[in-house]
């Protein structure tokens, strides 16, 4: 886990504020991507060698999934697909950058719902995400080195009218 403060005097500092909007930037792109269903502009959120480590719901044992470069963490998106809605609510995002100021690590939280039918009854499997994210300033902007996705919590509920 990485320190983050509160009243850090790199705060005020512009150049800070404006890749602090670009990291937020790049979640909010990996968020839309993955709502509407292009797993090619997902993984461009990613370095070329990026990796995106899925940890299964809470409680598994089973060890994570990992997908390393963009054409696999592209390949791993469409895994969305079964799904007739996807909505991901990006929340809360705290960023601690490496000295240098060329690489960050995040941790975001995200409200996912996940909309699907069974039996007739549509339904929402909602999920609350915590994404772990280390970035790197690449000559394409700032991109995803590895995302560790976590999930504290799901719940699966009728949708009503």
């Amino acid at each position: 886990m990485h320190d983050y403060e509160a009243d850090s005097p790199a705060l005020h500092n512009p150049g800070e504020l404006r890749d602090r909007s670009e990291l937020r930037d790049v979640v909010q792109i990996y968020a839309h991507g993955a709502d509407r269903r292009k797993p090619d502009l997902v993984a461009s959120m990613f370095t070329p060698e990026g990796r995106l480590v899925v940890h299964r719901d809470p409680g598994s044992t089973e060890p994570p999934a990992v997908r390393a470069g963009r054409a696999e963490i592209a390949k791993a998106l469409t895994s969305l697909d079964r799904y007739l809605a996807t909505t991901h609510l990006i929340a809360n995002q705290l960023v601690a950058f490496e000295p240098g100021g060329d690489r960050a690590n995040a941790e975001t939280y995200c409200t996912a719902h996940h909309i699907y039918e069974s039996c007739g009854v549509r339904r929402d499997r909602v999920m609350s995400i915590r994404y772990l994210d280390t970035f790197v300033r690449t000559g394409e902007g700032w991109r995803i080195e590895t995302r560790t996705l976590h999930c504290d919590w799901v719940e699966d509920r009728p949708l009503t009218a």
